[in-house]
């Protein structure tokens, strides 16, 4: 059972929302993201996930060519 499953909020900065994805703190730090927690993994609610995902796009679709 995960962090997520068992209710954690959003550890972006100033937010309160429930998480809904666990992203490695790295990628969510490349992406522009304050994350307010220093461990391996960073909890996202649905709104700072989707903002995730538009700022790794390109990145994402770089990783995709590589492996075809």
């Amino acid at each position: 059972m995960g962090l997520v499953s068992k209710g954690a909020s959003c550890d972006v900065d100033e937010c309160d929302g429930k998480g809904v994805r666990s992203i490695n703190t790295t990628k969510v730090e490349g992406a522009g993201l304050r994350v307010s927690g220093s461990g391996k993994k960073s909890i996202l609610c649905r709104d700072h996930y989707k903002e995730y995902k538009k700022e790794t796009k390109d990145d994402r679709d770089l990783e995709r060519a590589r492996w075809s």
